[in-house]
């Protein structure tokens, strides 16, 4: 996603909206973006597993071999910083979309396991 000619099917839209920033407007204009391209009919659990695999490897590409402390500067160039910017954009727009999908509600999936995380792993 968000390079052009690569064929990529998650539908990040273009432009900036004046919509206000919340999960399931985002989740709505992704799946409008994709709805008027003709690509929902890709748009199956697989697929998009896959694709959001292949986005979170883009964005550990960009960290691979950078140290531990290179890889805290990152956001300190501007070419790397967008790169990253999109990655993470990609990665998300994929992830909403399965959510979208499975009909998973991922702020409450991620409030659950953070609940369920709290009482396996206690404070020490």
């Amino acid at each position: 996603m968000g390079r052009g000619g690569r064929g990529d099917h998650s539908g990040t839209p273009g432009g900036v909206t004046d919509e206000p920033l919340d999960v399931a407007g985002l989740q709505r204009r992704l799946a409008e973006f994709a709805a008027a391209r003709d690509w929902r009919q890709y748009h199956n659990p697989k697929n998009l597993a896959s694709a959001l695999s292949v986005e979170a490897s883009e964005l550990v590409e960009i960290f691979q071999w950078l140290t531990p402390e290179e890889s805290s500067r990152v956001m300190a160039d501007p070419g790397t910083a967008h790169r990253v910017a999109d990655e993470v954009a990609d990665v998300l727009a994929y992830l909403l979309q399965l959510c979208d999908v499975l009909d998973v509600d991922p702020l409450a999936a991620l409030a659950a396991k953070i609940d369920r995380n709290e009482k396996r792993f206690p404070p020490l």
